[in-house]
């Protein structure tokens, strides 16, 4: 689905992602809580969500239906590259951004990747806003959290290996660098990220980074 205030916007994306095999656009929303209420009927697998509209804007709009509709993935539409604003839509749920002035192969790109549970986000600008997160969630005075270990009780059903790709995956690593990293395929460190992302009840890696962070899974130290 997309959401965005300014139809010609809307009308781009639609001729870019139609034209995507295997990409079906369900519906359109003006503003936030339009696009709560569509969401709520469409049952979208993914929004691409524009960040500025009037009313309910963006990233309140991510907040409500990632609360109402855990599963459904948000890919943020915004004009800049903005750290301290791309924190927040992490923050809010989102799975990572697009800038509206990208192309269209690189915004069906994101789409894509998200879906299939690869991250929208850079990794090195993934790693910093992960970074950004756990240290928030770090008790004052036990420096930054580091995301090699878990020091917390893992959530049901996700196993010792699981939790060493959830700990790379907090740390920005891809589905290739996971593989490398722990001396597996890549089509089996897709499948662990896959059944991560199902077992903590997220949309997508980055939300599945952010829950680990939330969980106090992984140890603050140097």
């Amino acid at each position: 689905m997309i959401a965005d205030d300014h139809a010609l916007v809307r009308e781009g994306l639609r001729a870019v992602l139609e034209g995507e095999e295997g990409i079906e656009v369900v519906g359109e929303a003006a503003d936030g809580l339009e696009a709560l209420r569509a969401c709520g009927e469409l049952s979208p697998d993914l929004v691409l969500m524009d960040v500025r509209m009037p009313g309910m804007d963006g990233l309140e709009a991510t907040r409500q239906i990632k609360a109402r509709m855990p599963g459904v993935a948000v890919v943020m539409v915004t004009m800049h590259e903005n750290p301290d604003y791309l924190l927040e839509a992490v923050r809010a749920g989102a799975a990572g951004y697009v800038l509206k002035e990208a192309s269209g192969e690189r915004i069906a790109g994101a789409v894509r990747r998200t879906l299939g549970g690869d991250s929208a986000l850079e990794e090195g600008l993934a790693m910093r806003l992960l970074g950004r997160l756990a240290a928030a969630a770090a008790p004052q005075g036990e420096g930054p959290v580091r995301a090699e270990e878990p020091s917390g009780a893992l959530p049901e059903g996700i196993t010792p290996r699981e939790a060493e790709v959830l700990g790379l995956m907090a740390r920005g690593f891809t589905n290739p660098q996971i593989a490398e990293e722990l001396g597996i395929t890549r089509g089996t460190a897709k499948v662990h990220v896959q059944n991560i992302i199902a077992k903590l009840g997220v949309s997508d890696r980055t939300q599945a980074a952010v829950r680990a962070v939330e969980l106090g899974l992984f140890s603050a130290g140097g």
